[in-house]
């Protein structure tokens, strides 16, 4: 005769009797997944920031050593769609911390409405961060062995060809991290579609925001490096 010390129930940690539709077997509680969950994309988000670091790294270098040249081709770029991208992230990261509070308080509708302004406001990012390559492209501002700008009626003393990789190896990258947001914001609203979320489950949403947040932050020391540089 099995006793009540010998059945599943009686070995599993307190708190394992919680239990939503979407905790992997392997967690014994949703507080355990949640922390887990959260754990991971800190550390995920570290290895982003040592990347970019890197890459600001080498932007100061160029600096240290072109001084001249960086002030001299930093004006070719668009300070104008520079602050406006600057205001669209910024709004968007205040729609992203509403979406997150909504689906800590159950309410699905504004999640999805916060959620699709997020998706805007990165669109409309990506739109003008379109407009702004197209004329580095036809002024023929392009990094390395491409930059033919003197061709076209530019010409900047020093190397500005070093200076344009950097910057569009950091925008580029930037850019890549925006497009993987619209994505994963994506999915994050067919799943606010389907009711996934609420007080009890909403570390996608928290996690996703966190990496949002990374994006922006990102972005607000690139326009002044890159655009408001003297």
């Amino acid at each position: 005769m099995s006793s009540d010390h010998d059945s599943p129930k009686a070995h599993r940690p307190h708190g394992a009797g919680e239990h939503h539709a979407f905790m992997a077997h392997h967690f014994n509680t949703p507080g355990q997944q949640a922390g887990a969950a959260k754990f991971g994309m800190w550390v995920f988000l570290s290895t982003e920031i040592l990347m970019f670091s890197g890459l600001f790294l080498a932007y100061f270098i160029v600096r240290m050593h072109y001084p001249d040249m960086v002030l001299a081709a930093h004006e070719h770029l668009n300070k104008t769609m520079g602050g406006i991208n600057t205001v669209v992230l910024i709004t968007s990261s205040l729609t992203m911390a509403l979406a997150v509070r909504a689906a800590q308080v159950g309410d699905t509708p504004a999640i999805k409405r916060n959620i699709l302004l997020t998706i805007a406001f990165a669109f409309t990012f990506m739109v003008v961060k379109y407009f702004e390559y197209t004329a580095k492209i036809e002024h023929g501002m392009l990094p390395g062995k491409f930059y033919n700008a003197a061709e076209h009626g530019y010409y900047i003393e020093g190397h500005p060809h070093i200076f344009f990789a950097v910057y569009f190896c950091m925008t580029g990258l930037h850019g890549v991290h925006v497009l993987i947001g619209i994505g994963v914001l994506t999915w994050i609203y067919l799943r606010a579609n389907k009711g996934h979320f609420g007080p009890n489950y909403y570390t996608p949403v928290e996690n996703v925001g966190l990496y949002w947040h990374l994006v922006d932050l990102v972005w607000i020391f690139l326009f002044p490096l890159l655009y408001l540089v003297r």
